[in-house]
């Protein structure tokens, strides 16, 4: 564990805030199934097409960053293992992290899929010391998910935030109340969480190279540069003050999934399977997580990358494979496309609500047991023997 301060002195009387921060979470998650991989590059995303939605550190030493291309990444690292993103182990690990968090924290935001901000202020009287309880998730998040993560605690988000950053990979950084311009102020203005390369040149033709510059500089130098607002704000940041509050993440009102095709293609067979794909990936999570939907919306992204969004409401919220498949084939055949190549297809459930919560219409026409009993089945053999136990037949045709 590294720490801007020995734990113990200064101890925060005003706010603690925990940032956590996953370790390459998707390459992470995918060395679960992949041991034999550890200590190797590896990369998540399409080997051939697609960029690159991240990278084990060994990958990242060769050049490799999130968002390139796959080829240029291949270029980059031609020993590299690629390996296709899988959205639902990524949903699955994020929601049990974050129910991590819970356990020490009321007051949870989450920040994306693998970063959260926590608030300890009301915590260390239950649990002790802030670096303690940083320690505990490390190794709460270790032991259940096997991934590890960095945390950075600090009195504000943006301390908090940069101490995580110091902290990677897989370490503690806290920064107490009397040492945040010692610790923020050697940094280089590009590190600073927010500051983009626009604005770090811009920082750089004023002859400012690190934040204690940035901090030294009048108010009024930086609003006449950056504005009124933004200016003030540079010079706050560059101080440790941050306003902004830990603000609960509110819970998820829809739930999608989304693939590129492996290559681009106007074939309305294939489009139809990728609709039952993503309609059966869609559906399982809502399952998974207690939810129901009536709003079913179909996405899909053309070779010259325009992109059209389509969605119609059922009679009844759903959870079920069939429904949601039914609801998006008709949408994409109301489009009544004229052999336009599709490069990405995607499925969404909105407006999802606690399907203990919701009340399902029955049909006279409903059969005594139908879709949703078929569904549960395959969840519980799913859940028994693996996800390859029971498949759809047509999700498993080679073409």
């Amino acid at each position: 564990m590294s720490s801007g301060g020995p734990p113990g002195r200064d101890r925060p009387t005003g706010p603690i805030i925990m940032h956590v921060d996953m370790d390459a979470f998707y390459a992470s998650v995918a060395l679960r199934e992949r041991p034999e991989l550890h200590g190797t590059p590896v990369v998540v995303g399409g080997e051939h097409r697609g960029v690159v939605l991240s990278a084990t550190y060994e990958a990242r030493a060769l050049g490799v960053r999130s968002g390139m291309s796959s080829g240029q990444a291949r270029r980059l690292a031609p020993s590299a293992t690629f390996v296709p993103p899988d959205f639902d182990a990524y949903a699955e690990v994020s929601r049990a992290i974050v129910a991590v968090f819970g356990t020490v924290s009321a007051v949870v935001e989450s920040a994306s899929i693998d970063e959260a901000f926590l608030d300890l202020t009301g915590s260390v009287r239950m649990f002790g010391p802030p670096a303690g309880i940083g320690e505990h998730v490390r190794a709460v998040v270790a032991d259940e998910q096997g991934i590890t993560c960095s945390v950075g605690i600090g009195p504000t988000k943006f301390v908090a935030k940069m101490a995580s950053r110091a902290a990677k990979p897989d370490g503690l950084v806290e920064v107490p109340p009397g040492r945040v311009e010692a610790f923020l102020h050697p940094h280089p203005v590009e590190a600073m969480w927010g500051v983009g390369p626009a604005t770090a040149r811009r920082l750089h033709g004023l002859g400012l190279e690190t934040v204690a510059d940035l901090a030294a500089t009048p108010v009024a130098t930086l609003r006449q540069t950056f504005g009124p607002h933004s200016g003030r704000a540079l010079h706050e940041l560059a101080h440790g003050r941050d306003r902004r509050r830990v603000v609960p993440t509110e819970p998820e009102r829809s739930v999608g999934s989304q693939e590129t095709l492996g290559r681009d293609t106007d074939d309305p067979d294939v489009v139809r399977r990728e609709l039952l794909r993503m309609a059966d990936r869609t559906a399982g999570r809502m399952r998974r997580a207690g939810l129901v939907g009536r709003t079913v919306a179909v996405a899909l992204r053309f070779s010259d990358f325009t992109e059209v969004t389509r969605s119609a409401t059922l009679t009844t919220p759903t959870d079920v494979t069939e429904e949601i498949y039914a609801a998006a084939v008709a949408l994409y055949e109301k489009l009544g496309l004229e052999r336009a190549r599709i490069r990405r297809v995607g499925v969404r459930v909105e407006g999802v609500t606690p399907a203990r919560q919701a009340y399902r219409q029955p049909s006279l026409t409903d059969p005594e047991h139908g879709w949703q009993e078929a569904d549960q089945a395959v969840d519980a053999a799913v859940r028994k023997f693996g996800p390859a136990a029971v498949q759809r037949l047509a999700l498993t045709r080679r073409h």
